[in-house]
This record gives structure tokens, C-alpha cells and sequence, in this order.
């Protein structure tokens, strides 16, 4: 694996051996994206499987909230287990990697619908119901960005990662 490829070497300096986690904004935008794509695609789903089954409000966001982690993490623990590691450590590379940006997106995006005058009366045929999701998402994005630089910056969140590529 490629995280311990220095291992036999000295420690003398640690970041000439171990090169620093990204942490610029660049970096921050492409795991927010990341992290975006799997929770887009559970939030997506699952408000439109509450909707067009008239589930109320509350079960239809937990549905959407517990399908955006379920394909947040899942979206990780593909490009891990690409990497050639087992799925328990694939799952917990996925959980440091995803579970504070993924808490942070989901306030956000959640706290913009539940806020949007509306939206949470919108059904699928309504244009509300999907420029309310659509702008979730951008909020989001938006919230989110700044946890993961800082995140990224310590090396940690989608860091994390980054030693399985």
C-alpha cells in the first residue's frame, strides 16, 4: 500500500517523507464535489421516493438523510477498495473521511428546504420542489467547502484518502 511506502526509511523530516495533505481551496472544492455527488444522489432519491409515496415530511428527509450518508460513504469506500484493502478498513477510511462533511452538507442542504417557502409541500411534478433541491445542493457546497479545507488542512476528512491512491 502506498502509505507505507517510506516506512523503512528514516524520520528525520517528516514532511520530506511524508508530503504534505492537499489542503488548498482547489482541494477543498473537489471533496465538497465529491462528497456532494453521493449525498445528491441519496437526498435525490430519497425525497423522491417520500414524495411519491406521500410520506410526510419528517420520514421522507430521514430517508433522504440516511441514503445521502449510505452513498456518500459508499462513493469512498469504492475508490478504497479499489486501492486493493479490505472492506472494514475501506468502511472506516469512509467514515473519517466523510462523516463531518457529510453532517455539514446535510444541515445545510436540509436546513435550505426545510426553510424555502414551500418546498417541503413540493411534489415531484412541482419546479419547486426541484430549484428548492438544486439550491440545497449550492448551499451546501457553499457551507461545506470551508469545513473541508480546514478539515484537509489537518489532514484529515478526505486526507484521509488520499493514502489509498
Amino acid at each position: 500500500m502506498q502509505h507505507l511506502e517510506h516506512a523503512h526509511e528514516p524520520h528525520a523530516s517528516s514532511a520530506h517523507h511524508h508530503p504534505a495533505a492537499p489542503s488548498g481551496w482547489p482541494d477543498a472544492a473537489r471533496a465538497t464535489l465529491h462528497c456532494l455527488t453521493g449525498c445528491a444522489i441519496g437526498e435525490i432519491l430519497g425525497m423522491a421516493v417520500g414524495t411519491a409515496l406521500g410520506w410526510h415530511n419528517v420520514p421522507t428527509m430521514v430517508l433522504a438523510i440516511v441514503l445521502a450518508f449510505v452513498f456518500g460513504y459508499a462513493l469512498t469506500m469504492r475508490r478504497v477498495l479499489r486501492a486493493g484493502v479490505d472492506l472494514r478498513t475501506a468502511l472506516r477510511v469512509a467514515l473519517a473521511a466523510d462523516t463531518v462533511s457529510i453532517v455539514f452538507m446535510e444541515l445545510a442542504d436540509n436546513g435550505t428546504i426545510a426553510v424555502f417557502p414551500g418546498a417541503m409541500d413540493a411534489t415531484l411534478a412541482d419546479a419547486l420542489f426541484w430549484i428548492s433541491l438544486a439550491l440545497s445542493f449550492v448551499v451546501a457546497f457553499l457551507v461545506t467547502t470551508p469545513v473541508n479545507k480546514w478539515l484537509l488542512g489537518r489532514g484529515k476528512g478526505h486526507a484521509v484518502v488520499h493514502r489509498y491512491h
